[in-house]
């Protein structure tokens, strides 16, 4: 596909803070994902598609060369510059910056920021999961004081939490959380209240409350964990022809291990390809896994995905599988830029299985941009 056939693409990058929203706002991540925006860029480049970035020679090895920031400054930079496909390789909310292009004819390839605004809340989207039929582990929340959701830490005792479901082992995670920064498994009632007193004391540069003033408590599952990246539906090409999904559709899986008690390491701290491996083709027919798609599929619905989505879900003792975490922004990180060679993303990964390249994957989500009106 020629340049011609493109409209010009610009990659933003996470530089506005999300708000806080009921005591809890969600950690930036360093970089603010123009690792992923230039990986992005750099192959779209490559495949002939009319990208523009804020340098005009942009240099291989500075991930900003080539992201413009999603400040208000910077969307009407690129807009200015000619961009009508803004990527939003950010972490958006209800009041973005993006939202200033709204009406002005550009199109989107990401989430809408309402949507992001309210699934970005892993308590509340688990639980209209739960309400539409998803298997979802048994959770609760915790506080530092007692309210109508919450129960307080120093009251806390194992019959209190398993009147809501959790028993031990236990995984604590924040409500807004970023990978898996500040989740942890634990395995007793004085672990769980002296790390979640941790994260309720944790403070960030601004001296505000680092992971909020709840946090989730959920059952470990101690099987199998997989991550699924969900599709939206639309016109794709596979294998050289066009394919049309009428609703959300899954990748193949992902398997992890080399967990670190239990816990799937951040992937900054250790490559997913040194921890993951695509399932094989038959794995993928068993019904444990055919039915999981399904229920992924069923929850990208629910959460009105208008891009890619990543699910992480594990298995039970008895082998049934549960969906513990929905990303509304997966990593996108590919190999490509030099130095990149072990940057394949879990959805890169799991691209492969359909026999997409990065290249292609990117190519078919720019395929799906949605218009802002």
């Amino acid at each position: 596909m020629s340049s011609a056939e493109h409209e010009p693409v610009a990659l933003l990058y996470q530089a506005t803070p999300p708000p806080e929203i009921d005591g809890i706002r969600k950690p930036m991540k360093p970089g603010g994902y123009s690792d992923s925006g230039a990986d992005i860029a750099y192959a779209l480049r490559s495949a002939g598609v009319p990208v523009l970035t804020p340098h005009a020679s942009p240099d291989l090895a500075r991930a900003l060369d080539w992201v413009f920031p999603d400040t208000a400054e910077g969307v009407a930079q690129a807009f200015g510059a000619g961009a009508r496909v803004l990527w939003a390789n950010t972490v958006l909310f209800s009041g973005h910056p993006l939202e200033s292009v709204a009406g002005k004819g550009v199109r989107v390839v990401g989430q809408h920021p309402a949507r992001v605004d309210r699934y970005d809340d892993k308590w509340l989207t688990n639980e209209e999961l739960r309400a539409s039929g998803c298997p979802v582990p048994a959770s609760t929340l915790v506080a530092l004081d007692e309210g109508p959701s919450t129960l307080a830490l120093d009251s806390l005792s194992e019959a209190r939490l398993e009147q809501r479901g959790p028993r031990f082992p236990l995984v604590v995670k924040p409500i807004r959380g970023r990978g898996s920064e500040g989740v942890r498994s634990v395995q007793s009632l004085s672990e769980l209240k002296q790390y979640a007193a941790g994260l309720l004391a944790a403070r960030d540069a601004a001296g505000n409350p680092r992971y909020g003033q709840r946090l989730m408590v959920e059952q470990f599952l101690p099987g199998t964990e997989v991550t699924l990246t969900v599709m939206p539906p639309g016109s794709y090409l596979i294998d050289g022809a066009e394919r049309t999904f009428a609703r959300h559709w899954s990748l193949p899986a992902v398997r992890r291990f080399n967990h670190h008690d239990g816990i799937a390491p951040y992937n900054g701290v250790v490559a997913v390809v040194n921890n993951s491996v695509r399932i094989s083709d038959a794995e993928r027919q068993a019904p444990a896994m055919q039915r999981l798609e399904e229920w992924c599929a069923v929850a990208a619905q629910k959460v009105g995905a208008l891009a890619p989505i990543r699910i992480d879900c594990r298995s039970s003792e008895d082998g049934a599988f549960f969906l513990f975490d929905l990303n509304m922004k997966p990593n996108m990180t590919g190999a490509g830029r030099p130095g990149r060679e072990d940057q394949d993303s879990l959805s890169s990964m799991a691209a492969a299985g359909v026999g997409w390249s990065y290249r292609e994957l990117l190519l078919n989500m720019l395929r799906q941009a949605w218009r802002f009106a």
